[in-house]
């Protein structure tokens, strides 16, 4: 009972079909409180559609998703947001011609608790909550080090402050649960190393768990408590990276043999 109630996120033989095309077959998982798990395998092995599933983007043939014990298979991507489950894409997907600080008060105003009237008449309970969202979106840009960049648009930073800035839109939704989904692409090892540690930093800030996409193997075995590998949909390790590392199975689907 006790690794029940310590459990963020449970899948349980989930399924999803792209016709004939089994993108993710009898899957399932067990991600503690306060884990770093990374989810690694070849392309088109079915990570991204384990996010998709998990975020309602979405919808499982097969199988449940357990959030914090909740069942939340099937839940609208805004709902999943709301719950407390935040998300980078592999691809950034920031609102590029808005500004840094723009970026992150948008998502930040996912749960706003005023309504129209007073928004068009700004009313004190809309001041206070608008006061309180750009404090808030401040505080996220210097944690992630671009608090001299708040007024620049989000398409003017270097690739490596954009993903920083999507991590920071996501952490504005105070989530118990953060997708990041490959974040060192395009990042040299000086720049994947720096990745660690930030995101281990905002792991121990915020006291969230971390679910993981990553291709770069040095990021997952400095970053990772456990990984998850994937074939073709299918689960073909589990265990902390230097296990899967030296996996047979691993080395001939992943690493490229046993070269």
């Amino acid at each position: 009972m006790s690794e029940e109630k310590n459990l963020v996120l449970e899948m349980i033989n989930v399924e999803k079909h792209f016709g004939g095309v089994h993108a993710i077959d009898d899957f399932s998982v067990k991600i503690e409180k306060g884990q770093i798990h990374g989810l690694i395998g070849p392309n088109g092995a079915g990570k991204t559609t384990i996010f998709n599933n998990i975020t309602g983007i979405y919808k499982p043939d097969a199988g449940k998703i357990l959030f914090d014990g909740k069942d939340i298979t099937g839940t609208p991507p805004h709902k999943v947001a709301q719950l407390g489950i935040g998300r980078t894409f592999q691809n950034i997907r920031l609102f590029s011609n808005l500004s840094v600080l723009d970026n992150v008060i948008i998502a930040s105003n996912l749960d706003a608790t005023y309504n129209m009237p007073q928004a068009i008449f700004h009313s004190k309970k809309y001041k206070d909550r608008e006061k309180f969202v750009q404090e808030k979106a401040m505080e996220l840009i210097r944690i992630v080090g671009l608090q001299d960049r708040v007024a620049e648009r989000a398409n003017s930073l270097p690739y490596g402050h954009q993903r920083k800035l999507e991590i920071a839109r996501a952490l504005a939704l105070d989530p118990k649960l953060l997708l990041l989904d490959e974040p060192a692409a395009g990042m040299n090892a000086e720049e994947s190393m720096e990745l660690v540690e930030f995101v281990k930093e905002i792991r121990d800030q915020f006291h969230i768990t971390i679910l993981m996409i990553e291709h770069h193997m040095d990021v997952v075995t400095n970053l990772c408590d456990y990984c998850t590998v994937l074939n073709f949909g299918k689960t073909i390790a589990v265990g902390t990276p230097a296990e899967v590392k030296s996996n047979p199975d691993v080395i001939t689907a992943y690493l490229g043999g046993a070269d």
